[in-house]
């Protein structure tokens, strides 16, 4: 359900860069005619889409964080993917939602209309290359969630997520990770108390400090590397 509609912009409109560590992807569609986004705001927690709901709109996160998750048939919850600042979700291959999406913090997305989109990249070559582009990024994403779900272990699981986090969030060498240790262990399929443990050996190692709650300073990248290779 969206919640507050704040006022409407063209798509291409600026991020603030201190807001936006990652790629502006919407901003590779910059200045294309017809396509208007509007923008809504989601407190901690609240649904964006649930699983199969029609998918309708594309989103790009203006500031905040997005997790994409399936419940499973025993309860469970696997968390797909992780969006921060700048990163566009809900593109689907088919009509409906494959992952429900929720606001990990207080979060604002610029949302445009699925059919916009599509219209635009049956007249426009360029736009159609940046969809696919953005799709064949997603398709990679998943697949390297998959081997990294069935074939490492757990501290190399966490090795891999402390990397990809340091790539998208790190600013003068701090992680203020957004998300809690429940929903990095169901992102990378671990327990809550193997998280926390993996976490408090690469510490008392050396391998990263604390500066905070949810603060990480990384200070050997090359043994999370090695972990993970």
């Amino acid at each position: 359900m969206h919640t507050q509609l704040l006022a409407p912009s063209v798509i291409g409109t600026k991020v603030n860069p201190s807001n936006c560590p990652t790629a502006d992807q919407f901003g590779l569609l910059a200045g294309h005619a017809g396509l208007i986004t509007t923008e809504y705001s989601y407190g901690k927690d609240e649904e964006i889409y649930g699983e199969d709901e029609p998918a309708e709109y594309v989103y790009q996160i203006i500031r905040g964080a997005v997790r994409t998750y399936k419940l499973l048939s025993d309860g469970r919850r696997q968390i797909g993917a992780f969006h921060l600042a700048g990163d566009v979700f809900g593109l689907e291959l088919g009509k409906s939602h494959r992952l429900a999406a929720e606001a990990i913090i207080d979060t604002t997305v610029r949302l445009v209309k699925r059919r916009s989109l599509e219209q635009a990249a049956g007249t426009d070559v360029s736009v159609a290359r940046k969809l696919w582009t953005m799709t064949a990024g997603d398709l990679r994403h998943a697949e390297d969630h998959m081997l990294l779900l069935g074939r490492k272990s757990a501290m190399e699981r966490v090795a891999n997520f402390l990397l990809e986090m340091d790539r998208r969030l790190a600013i003068a060498g701090l992680m203020a990770l957004p998300m809690c240790r429940r929903d990095i262990g169901d992102y990378l399929g671990l327990t809550l108390e193997t998280v926390s443990r993996a976490l408090s050996q690469l510490h008392s190692e050396g391998v990263l400090g604390f500066s905070g709650a949810r603060q990480i300073v990384l200070r050997d990248r090359q043994r999370l590397r090695s972990m993970d290779a």
